[in-house]
Formats: C-alpha cells, sequence, structure tokens
C-alpha cells in the first residue's frame, strides 16, 4: 500500500476488534514513534492493552468500542506551533499504521484525559489521542466541501500535483469534519492557513502532512 492508497483506504474506526496488535506491528508503530521524537521533539507515545483510556462517559457516548490502544501526542508547552506539529505528525503515524493494517481515530475529547497513561513531564500537555486498533469495520467515506471552497485555484486550472494534493487535503480528517481549512497557490509557494475553532491547528497539520506526502511539496 502507497501514501495514496493509505490516505484513500483510511477512515475513522471507533469500534475495534478485541484483538491483541502483533508484536511485530508494535515494534514498527515503537520505531516510528522514536524517529518522529528524534525529528520534531514532541514526546509521541503509543499506549497499548489499556481499558480504562476510553472507559469513560464521553467515550461511550461517542460510541467507542474496544478501543485499548491509542497514540497519544504529547508535547513541551514551549514547542512553537505544538499543535500544528502534533497534527502533521500524528498523520504520518495514522497513515503508518493503515498501511501496517490498522484502523484509526482522532480524539480530541471523548477519552478520559486523567487515565491516560502517557509519561507527561513536567512542561509538557497531552494535546489529543488517536485510537488505534483492528476495526470491525473500515470507515466509511465523509462528506466533502467543494473543491472551490478549499483552494484558490479553479479546478480546471489546477496543475496534476496540485490536483493530488488537494485530492489528498480534503480527504484528511478534521475535526467534526469541518475542513476549516484553505488552501492557496502563490506561484510555485502552497500556503495552507486554517480558521479559528477547536482543534483547528491540529486539522491544519494533519492536512499539510496529507498535501506534502502525496506531492512532496513542502507546505507554508
Amino acid at each position: 500500500m502507497d501514501i495514496k492508497e493509505a490516505i484513500k483506504e483510511r477512515h475513522s474506526v471507533r469500534q475495534f476488534k478485541d484483538t491483541p496488535i502483533e508484536e511485530d506491528v508494535r515494534l514498527e508503530l515503537n520505531k516510528m514513534a522514536e524517529e518522529i521524537n528524534n525529528e520534531s521533539g514532541l514526546n509521541v507515545q503509543v499506549i497499548y492493552d489499556d481499558p480504562e483510556c476510553f472507559d469513560t462517559f464521553l467515550a461511550h457516548y461517542g460510541k467507542f468500542q474496544n478501543a485499548y490502544n491509542y497514540i497519544a501526542l504529547v508535547g513541551n508547552k514551549t514547542i512553537e506551533n505544538l499543535e500544528e506539529k502534533c497534527g502533521y505528525y500524528g498523520q504520518k503515524m495514522v497513515l503508518e499504521a493503515q498501511k501496517l493494517g490498522l484502523n484509526t481515530c482522532w480524539v480530541g475529547g471523548t477519552y478520559g484525559r486523567g487515565k491516560c497513561k502517557a509519561d507527561i513531564e513536567s512542561g509538557e500537555k497531552i494535546v489529543c489521542v488517536i485510537a488505534l486498533g483492528y476495526g470491525q469495520n473500515a470507515g466509511f467515506k465523509h462528506k466533502s466541501k467543494p473543491v472551490s471552497r478549499l483552494c484558490n485555484v479553479p479546478e480546471a486550472d489546477m496543475p496534476t500535483w496540485f490536483k493530488n494534493g488537494m485530492v489528498a487535503a480534503m480527504m484528511a480528517p478534521t475535526a467534526l469534519n469541518q475542513q476549516k481549512f484553505y488552501v492557496t497557490l502563490d506561484n510555485d509557494d502552497v500556503i495552507i492557513t486554517a480558521q479559528k475553532g477547536p482543534f483547528t491547528k491540529v486539522d491544519l497539520g494533519i492536512v499539510k502532512y496529507s498535501f506534502e506526502a502525496v506531492t512532496g511539496i513542502k507546505c507554508k
């Protein structure tokens, strides 16, 4: 599965099978988390076999089932653009998990923050988590705004690479599927911005990673 296929096949899943993640898959996820932390300065952690984090009223209300594994996106509060960085590298983890045969769901509030088993050091905070496991289903494609509302380039005038990037951006998960981002092509520069709102900075990082992973173009 290449990155385009991973982006296309990945959908939010909240109901997981009661099946432990295999050791070789854990090793791959742990290796990627370590690489990300070395590169970014974050403290991303993969937590396995924890039935407590999603054992809350809000999690049950959110219809989570067998959510025993999760990625905790943690970083020092002094890191510049911490939320965006967590979204960017979290999406990298999500797509790697998809390639490894796992399903995921970004979670901002419907989990037990106080029950999370991640190690939070002094000066750090947990931005959000990503539920992880073998889904009872593959999830469902979300609806998208028209591309004309998400970028400044008419569809008929889009270079192929830019169109591919927009497809990836439009498939990216965002909080409440609100897609509060906008992509501007200014000569050869791609600038992605986000509106104000809960988790929109995390969404900005998610969208940037998806666009860059497909196009190889670094976004501003």
